[in-house]
């Protein structure tokens, strides 16, 4: 069964993000990929505070979440709709939430990023805690390639997590890492978690430099349980494909 990462190189302004998205997804199909996963901020990166505040959706309603039960259903996959933002409980914060939709255009699971990522070195910080509402429940659902569990990005580094998971036959990780955080620790960290955990790990993530500067470092990528990496891309926007055999 072929499994297909996107990646992009998203920037503040949704209907473009969602234009790129589109081809990509549909590139991924016409390859034959039966699960696709966007990466995390799909829809826009780099966005100011005010702005991704006023992007945020309620849940179940909006034209991202719209755009994504479209394109499930139009191809006729399993879509692992990278992150969004959605309505927190608090009203001055976002949930960065990835959702999940059957190829008839259900949505079979949300999973909220429970670990928040603060980071600082030079000038370069991040504090998403100050935006976003972090989620409490780890998340997975099934499909016909097994049993799925979900992460966002900084959730990469807490095995924890995972283990919460129970079996799992795949994980699919939406991510945005930095260039700095990513060079140092994305593929080490990738691989660890599908060895650690015997299954297929499929990462989507950001790659490039973005409209504000902000540099991620892609590498999307598939790894099989032995920790071999069956597939990537560097940076730039495209489709990374490879198969899961299932055990």
């Amino acid at each position: 069964m072929k499994l297909a990462a996107v990646q992009m190189i998203s920037g503040p302004d949704v209907a473009p993000n969602l234009d790129t998205a589109s081809h990509l997804i549909a590139e991924a199909a016409a390859a034959g990929a039966q699960l696709v996963a966007l990466p995390e901020y799909f829809p826009l990166i780099g966005a100011s505070d005010v702005d991704r505040l006023a992007a945020r959706e309620a849940d179940g309603s909006g034209p991202i979440q719209d755009f994504l039960v479209a394109a499930a259903r139009k191809h006729r996959l399993w879509l692992v709709g990278g992150s969004i933002p959605l309505q927190a409980d608090d009203p001055a914060k976002l949930r960065n939430s990835c959702l999940v939709y059957d190829p008839e255009g259900r949505r079979v699971a949300r999973y909220d990023k429970i670990h928040l990522f603060g980071f600082r070195k030079g000038e370069e910080s991040y504090d998403e805690a100050a935006t976003i509402e972090r989620g409490d429940q780890v998340v997975a659902f099934d499909c016909p390639l097994g049993r799925v569990g979900i992460a966002i990005c900084y959730d990469l580094r807490f095995p924890e997590l995972f283990r919460a998971l129970g079996e799992v036959d795949l994980l699919v990780l939406p991510a945005a890492f930095t260039e700095t955080t990513g060079r140092a620790h994305w593929e080490l960290l990738l691989r660890a978690r599908a060895v650690e955990n015997q299954c297929y790990v499929l990462a989507a993530a950001q790659g490039g430099r973005h409209p504000n500067g902000r540099m991620t470092h892609g590498n999307s990528m598939v790894i099989d349980p032995w920790g071999e990496v069956l597939a990537r891309m560097d940076k730039g926007e495209g489709v990374v494909i490879a198969e899961q055999v299932r055990q």
